[in-house]
């Protein structure tokens, strides 16, 4: 049997690969995310991890995606029109993907009003699968639950564009405001389905405030959940980030 070998990120818990297999925990929620890549491959949305079930000791057992995974702090090309298109590319086929899939739940994250797919919601970099400076594959869907498609995209948008007080990237915000249009254009690229939420400049900075005032909220729970306090420290950032993104509007 192979050995197993730790993965780097995991804030909410340790992550293994052994051979071609991810390992990681796993609660009352999995089977409705193995349910989701299921349909989300059976359609055609090969771009996430094929799941094997529940090991004897209670670890989830996925397809392992090969391909670079991104971590902070980002490699320059991260930060390519390339990496950030083909992002929002991955994150709409896996939206047009979810949209049909089953949506009882149980879900770890609560669901959200105007539930037109199922969101993944933590779609950034670090749970991106790349190759070739190209987004190719999307991991880590454990607090996936149904929502509406802005939802995903405005923290997507947060974290490639990116827009946050972090200047690492150089970007002007005239730059960053460019990159948001780029991203919105290339995924309403194709017409979306009829009722769904609009999806604007304005309308996505909005969500990004609620999404960080929320991860805010949550990290700080988690922190103290799980003894882990730069989770505390993340929602320090997300305030931060927030004050930020209102002055761009």
């Amino acid at each position: 049997m192979d050995d197993e070998i730790e993965l780097a990120g995991g804030n909410m818990g340790p992550v293994f690969r052994r051979g071609d297999r991810v390992l990681r925990s796993s609660g009352p929620w999995t089977p409705s995310v193995h349910r989701l890549l299921e349909h989300c491959r059976a359609v055609g949305m090969d771009a996430v991890p094929r799941p094997f079930g529940i090991e004897a000791d209670g670890r989830e057992v996925l397809e392992f995606l090969p391909g670079v995974v991104p971590a902070y702090p980002m490699p320059a090309w991260v930060w390519e029109p390339a990496a950030l298109r083909s992002s929002a590319a991955l994150l709409r086929r896996f939206h047009d993907a979810s949209a049909s899939a089953d949506r009882s739940g149980p879900w770890r994250s609560a669901p959200r009003e105007l539930a037109e797919v199922v969101c993944h919601n933590d779609v950034a970099p670090y749970n991106v699968v790349f190759r070739e400076g190209q987004a190719a594959g999307l991991i880590d869907l454990d607090f996936a639950s149904p929502g509406p498609r802005i939802w995903d995209l405005a923290y997507l948008a947060y974290r490639v564009v990116p827009l946050s007080t972090d200047r690492a990237d150089g970007f002007t915000d005239a730059e960053r405001l460019e990159r948001l249009a780029l991203l919105l254009d290339t995924y309403t690229e194709q017409t979306l389905p009829e009722g769904t939420q609009a999806i604007t400049v304005t309308s996505t900075l909005a969500t990004v405030i609620e999404r960080l005032q929320a991860l805010a909220a949550f990290s700080r729970q988690q922190a103290v959940e799980l003894a882990n306090p730069e989770l505390a420290e993340h929602a320090e950032l997300y305030d931060l980030d927030s004050d930020y993104i209102r002055s761009l509007r």
